[in-house]
């Protein structure tokens, strides 16, 4: 199914449906959300926004921005959504390697703040009247192929400035669709979005599986702890998506907190691995059924989960979903015997068409049609994904591997450490060392030494981190995975 008539297709089926809400807009049904979408498409069009273009969005989560990719897709034009919180520089990075058209933002912007060559149209300005020029009523089909570019996602740049991964109509159609078919999904469901919309997972997830399913999505804005389960009562969704940081601050509420999660069918988790410790903490105090799962943008969210009415494992990720495949690779791309350790290697129809621009990169990434992770996995005995770190994130101690998510999932054993982080740092003798940094709750507080003693009964010697640093938080990125680049840039710091 090409997606960029899904809103059409939900009007002529049930025009007075729910579709998409947030608490700006309220609850827009289907033919108010196609209605908008076709003023939006009229405003791109009127701009000269055509076939092969990008649009731009830089907005909070808010419906507009769903709208807005809609209506791209309308007039045959990509999106790429930006991130809001990043600077002008990197808005302009973003904007000029994408060749934006346009870009839509919240409200007016100080003058050289973006790229010249891009239009700017703020939601005011798609609020009024569009440009008066000769289009069609209604505008026709977008048409557009499953080959064509529908987003450009960018990639969060911890290993240099930030690459677009080109997603194809047909990536988002066979993403969609296995999403559908593995989370059991139907027009009774109803999604929370609380991540942000800028990165695939919210984009797929949250809001195109539950509305190509016939439910709806709900548009939450920036994650609150504290406002988070008053937003699930009075929402009742069934599902929504989260990463491991949300949980554990969910886990870590009081113990008076015992919020109405009866309407939750059940919950997500994606970005990163999940402590199983917590994954139990989560489903025994609120009584919820979590299904933890991997992918990345490249990808197009997705690529495992664990069932979610089949047997789950955790301590892994989960089973290929529908029409992809998952393998393990040596370092010369030969496949690894059965449970052994190496790269994590996927194909189907979800690998995305390339990186935008830099077809060496692209060459690199995706070799006779596997795209390479950079993660290090094996798969058990019945085919369930268990990752064992990142590539670039082993340190060589002496000579010795060390996965620095070993130590971390020890560290989630201790009853007080709430959230764990394992890095390298440079050492003139040994090469490299681990340094663990982990916050802590509750009020009777460990000591480093306490820390180094626990894991020194748990792993061998040389696994043991050089220093444990307690910190009141460990550091997150945009998207809400643990930012070990930062780390590892505070250990330089530190370091002189």
């Amino acid at each position: 199914m090409n997606l960029s008539r899904l809103p059409a297709v939900r009007r002529e089926q049930d025009p007075d449906a729910p579709a998409v809400g947030d608490d700006a807009n309220g609850l827009l049904s289907n033919a108010a959300f196609d209605d908008l979408i076709d003023d939006y498409a009229r405003h791109f069009a009127g701009r000269g926004v055509g076939r092969g273009d990008v649009v731009a969005v830089r907005l909070p989560n808010r419906a507009e921005l769903v709208v807005a990719m809609f209506a791209a897709w309308r007039v045959g034009a990509a999106l790429t959504p930006v991130n809001p919180a990043l600077t002008a520089r990197e808005t302009s990075h973003q904007l000029t390697d994408s060749g934006a058209r346009l870009v839509v933002v919240e409200a007016t912007i100080a003058p050289g703040e973006l790229p010249g060559s891009a239009a700017v149209l703020t939601l005011d300005d798609l609020a009024g009247q569009a440009p008066d020029v000769d289009l069609p009523e209604p505008l026709p089909d977008p048409d557009a192929g499953l080959d064509d570019l529908a987003l450009v996602i960018y990639t969060s740049g911890t290993t240099g400035r930030p690459k677009g991964v080109e997603l194809t109509h047909g990536n988002i159609d066979a993403m969609t669709a296995a999403m559908v078919e593995s989370m059991r999904l139907t027009s009774d469901d109803h999604s929370m979005l609380i991540l942000p919309l800028f990165h695939v997972n919210g984009i797929v997830v949250s809001v195109l599986s539950p509305l190509r399913a016939g439910g709806r999505a709900t548009v939450v804005g920036r994650f609150s702890v504290r406002d988070f389960f008053a937003a699930v009562e009075t929402a009742r969704p069934t599902y929504f998506s989260g990463v491991p940081a949300i949980y554990a601050m969910l886990a870590n509420l009081p113990p008076e907190v015992r919020p109405d999660t009866s309407s939750l069918r059940f919950v997500v988790c994606g970005a990163a691995p999940m402590p199983p410790q917590l994954i139990q903490a989560v489903e025994q105090r609120y009584g919820v059924r979590l299904i933890e799962g991997y992918g990345l943008s490249e990808a197009t969210c997705a690529s495992t989960s664990n069932p979610v009415d089949g047997v789950r494992r955790p301590g892994t990720v989960g089973l290929p979903l529908p029409h992809q495949r998952v393998a393990i690779m040596d370092r010369d791309g030969r496949p690894v015997p059965d449970g052994g350790i190496g790269e994590v290697v996927i194909s189907g129809p979800t690998v995305m068409r390339g990186y935008l621009g830099r077809p060496e990169e692209t060459a690199r990434a995706v070799r006779d049609g596997w795209l390479h992770t950079g993660d290090v996995g094996r798969l058990d005995e019945d085919g369930y994904l268990v990752l064992v770190d990142r590539m670039k994130d082993m340190i060589i101690r002496g000579g010795e591997n060390i996965y620095p998510k070993e130590i971390e999932t020890v560290l989630h054993d201790h009853p007080a450490v709430l959230e764990a982080a394992v890095v390298g740092r440079p050492d003139e003798v040994m090469g490299e060392v681990p340094i663990a940094f982990l916050s802590v709750h509750g009020s009777d507080r460990p000591s480093a030494s306490d820390i180094r003693e626990f894991l020194t009964a748990r792993l061998a010697l040389y696994k043991i981190p050089d220093e444990v640093l307690i910190v009141p938080e460990v550091p997150k990125n945009a998207v809400g995975k643990i930012d070990k680049p930062a780390l590892r840039r505070r250990l330089c710091e530190r370091a002189g």
